[in-house]
């Protein structure tokens, strides 16, 4: 008997029976109220900008990036950047040549940076394999999967949007829905072979990319996480949770862990010139390739100016005078949570080394814009230009107020 842990559910009985009608439901669902518009999914239309045909392929560049940038991030949001990035580099050389930071730049505001450097790698990548002038984009599972950053429904996704493969699909969205149709007991994550054949049941071998656009629709715009929409919904009648009364208890969710937390020292050094420093995060990680301004965490006992003293001595190997603070804030990640204190600091001495970055530059205010910074780093800068810019105000009205000396 296999535990709780391992054991895969089957699909309920009768489910197999009633693929049929409900592909025909959430199909004419789809038709009539899914994302359809160009304007919307600008990716899921041929170059002529009209829907394409069964069988008909679309651009798989265009497919790709729209399927990792929606990894972590609602469709209103990813669209723009989606929209900007095609402009920057419309086919694979473009975005294999492209300067490493201009691609983090065109992704600054996404998070999860890491996604923008894979499509990078993977763009080199498939054109690596490829024979000069072949086509280099693969049309089975495992030639996606090799890509890093691609997972299983990622290529699923791919497979069906750009090339109508009969291949499933499982994102947050899908699982949801599926989890709501047969009232799952257990999370998704933790029956993932169960659900993996159950979307592949269901799925419409003849129509799998509308099949699975819709599928996502579904759960985007109707059956959302918390206020699913069930009068909308093409599969109230045959939905479990529906019929148990409150399908928004599922998915069934583990019960979450609380995310351990951080004080982050930082220190917005400035030298005589009024230049600020900035280092950047080496290549590896969520956030890896992204400038910053330098800093760390506070060990316990240790007042949050000796911490910026520290991290600036070992990692840059300068000293410092840590003076007033310019901002605190706080910012989420999926992981852990961080609390920023960020203080100006008077440059003292020592020439600046990338003792733990890739490199360091002194840059001046209003060429920050120019770097791609973390998110919680752009509320760092704005506070900084504000404070500079008061005071350069005072500086010029002097100390009546009235201007400088005549």
């Amino acid at each position: 008997m296999c535990s709780s842990s391992t054991c895969c559910a089957a699909p309920p009985p009768g489910i197999e029976e009633q693929a049929p009608v409900l592909r025909r439901q959430l199909l004419a669902w789809w038709k009539a109220h899914g994302r359809r518009n160009i304007a919307q999914k600008p990716w899921m239309f041929t170059t002529a900008g009209q829907r394409p045909a069964d069988g008909e392929p679309l651009d798989p560049l265009k497919v790709w990036v729209a399927e990792v940038m929606l990894q972590q991030t609602r469709l209103a949001v990813a669209l723009p950047y989606w929209q900007r990035w095609m402009t920057a580099f419309p086919d694979l050389p473009a975005l294999a040549a492209a300067d490493p930071q201009q691609v983090l730049l065109l992704w600054q505001g996404l998070g999860y940076y890491v996604r923008a450097r894979r499509l990078q790698q993977g763009a080199r990548q498939l054109l690596d394999a490829c024979a000069p002038g072949a086509d280099p984009w693969p049309r089975h599972l495992d030639g996606w999967l090799a890509l890093s950053g691609i997972g299983r429904s990622t290529a699923g996704s791919i497979l069906s949007s750009a090339f109508d493969q009969p291949i499933a699909i499982l994102d947050g969205n899908a699982a949801r829905v599926l989890a709501r149709l047969i009232a799952a007991p257990r999370p998704p994550k933790r029956d993932l072979a169960g659900f993996w054949r159950l979307s592949e049941l269901l799925l419409d071998p003849h129509r799998p990319r509308a099949f699975n656009q819709a599928l996502m629709d579904l759960g985007a715009t109707v059956c959302t996480p918390r206020s699913p929409d069930c009068g909308r919904c093409p599969w109230r009648d045959p939905c479990a949770a529906y019929a148990a009364g409150d399908p928004a208890r599922y998915p069934v969710k583990d019960a979450p862990r609380p995310l351990p937390s951080q004080v982050i020292g930082v220190g917005v050094v400035l030298d005589g010139r009024g230049r600020v420093l900035i280092d950047q995060r080496l290549p590896e990680g969520l956030l890896g390739g992204l400038w910053e301004f330098p800093g760390g965490k506070q060990e316990p006992g240790e007042a949050i100016e000796a911490t910026i003293a520290r991290e600036l001595r070992e990692e840059l190997a300068i000293e410092a005078e840590v003076g007033e603070e310019l901002i605190t804030l706080e910012h989420s990640y999926s992981h852990k949570r961080l609390r920023f204190v960020v203080h100006l600091c008077r440059w003292l001495a020592g020439e600046p080394q990338a003792l733990a970055s890739q490199q360091v530059r002194w840059v001046r205010p209003e060429q920050l814009g120019e770097f791609p910074f973390p998110a919680a780093n752009a509320r760092i800068i704005a506070a900084l230009l504000e404070r500079l810019t008061g005071a350069a105000t005072a500086a010029a009205l002097g100390p009546a107020g009235e201007g400088g000396s005549s």
